[in-house]
């Protein structure tokens, strides 16, 4: 793989973590255009793709992180603690399908555009279901918190957004556009870092030397990408133009299902 191929898949991966139409689903894409197999060199570098995404993640809420961790460190019952808790119960259906089905997952992802179109127009719905929905202001509950992570646990599907299926269930149920942004995207962060860790501890996981240069690469372009695109759909969720995307959604999932047809 060659410096362009890696800034390409780095870009990719930084826009579509947080832009509604699936950075799985669009890496599925580019690996069939750019005839790349996922194997285990390759495997480290959407490792470091995704984790470039995490760290523009954390950069954007660096705010709410810090008065988050302050707050924890009090040990005592506040907002950060209850907000942490809600964390943890959108994480549960995620890591549960994640490690029963570790092995099925895996077979997904084997540049099946047949199933990424289809759940590109899966995702195109729920943005325009989402777009329409008339605005409410209910707080986050721990109900509210595990039904999202419902969402990002079957956005484990190539073409399913992840960010679409949350934002879209969180804002679907009542949940406040900015809030549903926030907690989306937040939300996620120990998932990647959770994943990564368990990823290396497998010893699955391969380095070169001569690879340093394109890992370094992959996580400056996803981090940067990542960052313009966090901030972007933040405001897209906001001032509902969510359905742009939908309409984007639609098109590359009925040519992803004619080139395969």
């Amino acid at each position: 793989m060659d410096l362009i191929e890696v800034i390409i898949l780095g870009i990719i991966q930084g826009l579509t973590e947080f832009l509604p139409i699936s950075s799985s689903g669009h890496l599925e894409i580019a690996n069939k255009i750019l005839n790349n197999q996922i194997e285990q060199n390759n495997l480290l570098l959407i490792i470091i793709l995704h984790f470039g995404t995490a760290i523009s993640t954390l950069l954007v809420f660096k705010k709410d992180i810090i008065k988050i961790i302050g707050d924890l460190l009090k040990i005592e019952k506040n907002n950060s603690s209850i907000f942490v808790t809600k964390i943890i119960y959108s994480m549960i259906p995620a890591v549960i399908i994640g490690f029963v089905f570790e092995n099925q997952i895996e077979t997904l992802f084997n540049n099946n555009l047949l199933l990424v179109g289809s759940m590109l127009i899966i995702t195109g719905t729920l943005l325009l279901l989402t777009d329409k929905k008339s605005p409410e202001n209910k707080n986050i509950t721990t109900k509210k918190a595990f039904l999202v992570g419902l969402a990002q646990a079957i956005a484990i599907l190539p073409g399913i957004s992840r960010s679409g299926a949350t934002i879209s269930t969180a804002v679907l149920i009542g949940i406040n556009k900015k809030q549903a942004a926030k907690f989306s995207f937040l939300m996620v962060i120990p998932i990647i870092i959770g994943k990564i860790i368990k990823d290396f501890i497998s010893g699955e996981i391969y380095y070169e030397s001569e690879m340093f240069v394109i890992l370094i690469i992959g996580f400056f372009s996803a981090f940067i990408t990542g960052f313009i695109a966090c901030k972007w759909m933040i405001k897209l969720v906001q001032n509902s133009n969510l359905k742009y995307f939908s309409y984007y959604c639609f098109i590359i999932g009925l040519i992803c299902i004619i080139s395969h047809l």
